[in-house]
Parts: structure tokens; C-alpha cells; sequence
């Protein structure tokens, strides 16, 4: 497995070329796409093109940064100058137009990054499994038969099989963070304002775009580029003025982590939390202060739906809703449009809330460690688990949506195998702003295991 990292030291030196990096992910794509369906459109040409032009910039000494000549693929949520954005849906013209890359793709096509294409979505990102009337369903790299996670899902499975080694995805309530555990890759949910977003999500503040890759050093590579201000964001924070792979390797010893196995209110699959247990006793080894604790919030699960399915009914507003919608997507739509003013606030008043308590909690433990998933992906095509007791998919992401109410960074790395071969994740959540610090506490994981270093042997067909 080459990581990013590894390639631009290869570049540097000479000794691998962009094209040939470019060209083995496009022979990847070749061999796999077929069964997992991760891609909605690939540029094979022009990728090729854009790899023999950064060769040229390395063999003159002139890259034009960090990321120059990395493959990469991005969600078919974010714009993309001359390639439609069809979010998963049959209500979007694809004509355009298309003049316009969202500020994370500009700021890849900036440091001269190699795109090979876009990557599956759920109608407009709506849930956390990856399937749509437009695009199918989208398979996971170690079961093709088993859901990627979502809404970030073809991202996922991307980088899992080499299909590029970077990707850039969204996240309204663990959209990046359920397919790397579910694929057995690492995402970060970056504090919100981090990288700038254009046009704005219609979930409003709940969305973040994130870093998918094989390894947490890649992430901070990837954070580094796609980071910056951007004026069309009112939001936007500041440039980061420090690399977000300064410290990465500084380990956790005297850190104090503040272990939760189930937030108080979860039920977990054993062997989940058994391997979840295990992962938190490899930090505590490499020197973390850990404690069993829980930060003290009940389930926020109706505020988010209150503020989540608002963000449905307004995407669909625009249009006239028929049979051509996922039925999901028109179920949680038609909730939405009924609540108030006041719902919403009372929403929003809880979320403050979590946000109040939460950054107490970070003045007794530097981190909060949790499962990323209370399970293992379940059959593709499904919206929720079999047995489900509710048609919603936050049933079952306990873990990754409170943390987008709150704006914290949260880290999905993977922590081991199931019995039947299945990745479970493990997440590391920050204070805001801390996102350095969720990338140092992943990396010191992943210095002292391995599980980022399995690959899928899925057979070529």
C-alpha cells in the first residue's frame, strides 16, 4: 500500500513517476469498479494528462505543492468545474453549468492533484448507506455483497482498493466517518469551518467536508491542501498557519483520554466492543492516561432528525417530488416540512446544549475515544440493518452524528476484523479546533498496529 506521503518523496527523488502512481489507480478502477461501483465518472484521459504534466513540474523541480500528482477522487457532492455534480439524483440537470469547483477542489487543482473522477453518493447525501435510482448501490472492498456505509460510501471504497490514494467526501452526521469503519479506512470529520464549502449545504452547519484515505498521515497531508479561506464561506476559518503533520508523531504519553464503550446509551455488537476495548488498551500502553468515563448527554437523536429532516424538506422544496425520489429521502422530507420555527430551535437549543457540555468535558480529558459504529456492515441495498426496529439510519450511528451538532473534529481509524472479516472503526474526538490533536492520537494508534496495512483480496472480474 503506497500512501500519499510516500509518493511525493517518490516524486521528489524521482524514483516512481506521477503517471505511473495515476496509472495503477486507474488500473485498479479497471479491475474493481465493476463490482463495488464507486465512481460515477471517470477522466481517465485527463487524469493521464494531469499526471505526465505534474511529472514535468517534479523532473523541473517546480511542483506546484504538497498534493501535486497524488490520485485523488471527490464525492459527486462537491462541485466540479466542467464535470456535473448530480448528488445522486435524477432532479438535477446535468447540463449545468458547471463553472465552478466547490473551494476544496480548487484548492486540489491548486497544488497540482491528479483527479481522477467523482465518487458514488445516496440522493444528495441524505443517509449512511451509499445506494440511489441514479447510480445503484455502492459495495464494500472486503464483502461486495455488504453496504460501504454512506453517504461518503464510493470515497470509501475508493481508497480501499486503490482506486486513488486520496479522496474528499462529506459529512452531515458521519457521512465520511461510517464508511471508514464500515471499509476499514481513516476519515476525519474536520472542526466545522476548517474546510471552507461552497455552495452551502441545505443541512446548513450540520455539514463538513473531510479527508478519506488509508492512513492518518494522509489525512493531515490531504488537510494541509484542501484547508484555507475562502471568501464564498461566511463561515470559513482562517488559513492554518502550521502543517497539520507538525506533531503527528509526538504519541499520546500523559494525554488524558477519556474512554466511553458505550456514551451511556448504546448497545453494541460484542465483538465490536471488544475490539474497541483493545484498541483503547494499545493507547494506554503507548503511555495515554485513559478512563472509562461517559460525558454525560443523552441521546440527541431527535434534535438531529428535527434539524436533519429540515435540511431534506428544504432540498426538496425546489422540486416537484415524485416516484423518481428515494422513498427515504421523500418519507423524512414530508416530517420535515412540518415542524416549526420553534421545533427548530428547540433543536438548536439542545445542540448548544451538547456544545456547553462537551467543552467541559475537554477541561478533564484531552479526548474522547468511542466506537466509530455500534456494528458491521449489513447487506448493500439496505437502508438500515435487518431486525432494525426504526426506518431511520440514525438508529444505528449513535456515535458520529452528536458530533456534528457540536462542530468537533472526530477521527475514524481502523481497530481490527470480525470473525467474518467485517473492519470495525474507532473514533478519536477533539475540542474544536483541536483537529491536530485527533490526527496525533490516530497516528500513535496506527504506529503501534497494523490494520491499516490489510487490503482487500477482492479477486478481479
Amino acid at each position: 500500500m503506497t500512501q500519499a506521503t510516500e509518493l511525493v518523496e517518490g516524486y521528489r527523488s524521482k524514483q516512481i513517476s506521477p503517471v505511473e502512481a495515476t496509472q495503477a489507480a486507474l488500473d485498479a478502477i479497471e479491475r474493481y469498479d465493476g463490482q463495488v461501483n464507486a465512481f460515477v465518472l471517470v477522466d481517465a484521459e485527463g487524469a493521464l494528462a494531469a499526471a505526465k504534466a505534474s511529472e514535468a513540474r517534479w523532473h523541473a523541480g517546480e511542483p506546484l505543492g504538497p498534493g501535486d500528482g497524488v490520485p485523488t477522487s471527490i464525492k459527486d457532492a462537491l462541485w466540479t468545474k466542467g464535470w456535473p455534480t448530480m448528488r445522486g439524483s435524477t432532479l438535477i440537470d446535468p447540463a449545468g453549468p458547471w463553472d465552478e469547483d466547490a473551494p476544496s477542489v480548487a484548492r486540489l487543482r491548486e497544488t497540482g492533484a491528479v483527479i481522477l473522477g467523482k465518487t458514488t453518493t445516496p440522493e444528495y447525501s441524505w443517509k449512511g448507506v451509499t445506494d440511489s435510482f441514479t447510480y445503484g448501490a455502492t459495495g464494500n472492498p472486503w464483502d461486495p455483497a455488504k453496504t460501504s456505509g454512506g453517504s461518503s460510501g464510493g470515497s470509501a471504497t475508493a481508497v480501499g482498493l486503490g482506486m486513488g490514494v486520496w479522496s474528499l467526501g462529506t459529512d452531515g452526521g458521519g457521512s465520511v466517518r461510517i464508511p471508514a469503519a464500515f471499509t476499514g479506512t481513516v476519515a476525519l470529520k474536520p472542526t466545522y469551518g476548517l474546510i471552507p464549502l461552497f455552495p452551502p449545504s441545505a443541512f446548513g452547519t450540520l455539514s463538513h467536508a473531510g479527508p478519506m484515505t488509508r492512513t492518518v498521515r494522509d489525512a493531515a497531508a490531504l488537510l494541509d491542501v484542501v484547508t484555507g479561506y475562502d471568501p464564498r464561506d461566511w463561515s470559513a476559518m482562517p488559513t492554518p498557519a502550521t502543517s497539520f503533520l507538525a506533531g503527528i508523531d509526538d504519541g499520546v504519553a500523559g494525554l488524558r483520554v477519556g474512554f466511553s464503550a458505550d456514551l451511556g446509551f448504546v448497545r453494541n455488537d460484542p465483538e465490536v466492543e471488544a475490539l474497541v476495548r483493545t484498541a483503547v488498551g494499545v493507547l494506554a500502553d503507548a503511555g495515554a492516561v485513559v478512563t472509562e468515563v461517559d460525558p454525560g448527554f443523552s441521546d440527541p437523536i431527535d434534535a438531529f432528525n428535527v434539524l436533519w429532516w429540515s435540511g431534506a424538506a428544504k432540498v426538496l422544496s425546489a422540486y416537484e417530488v415524485d416516484d423518481r425520489v428515494d422513498p427515504g429521502l421523500r418519507r423524512v422530507a414530508e416530517l420535515g416540512a412540518v415542524y416549526t420555527a420553534s421545533d427548530f430551535l428547540d433543536a438548536t437549543a439542545v445542540r448548544m446544549d451538547l456544545g456547553t457540555l462537551m467543552g467541559r468535558f475537554h477541561q478533564q480529558y484531552d479526548v474522547l475515544v468511542t466506537p466509530t459504529l455500534p456494528i458491521t456492515a449489513f447487506p448493500v441495498g439496505q437502508d438500515v440493518p435487518d431486525g432494525s426496529a426504526s426506518p431511520d439510519w440514525t438508529d444505528w450511528t449513535p456515535y458520529t452524528y452528536p458530533f456534528n451538532l457540536t462542530q468537533q473534529p472526530a477521527l475514524s481509524v481502523p481497530c481490527g476484523f470480525t470473525k467474518a472479516g467485517l473492519p470495525v472503526g474507532l473514533q478519536v474526538v477533539a475540542p474544536r479546533h483541536a483537529d491536530a490533536l485527533t490526527l496525533r492520537v490516530g497516528q500513535a494508534y496506527q504506529a503501534a498496529t497494523d490494520w491499516h496495512r490489510r487490503t482487500p483480496t477482492l479477486e478481479a472480474k
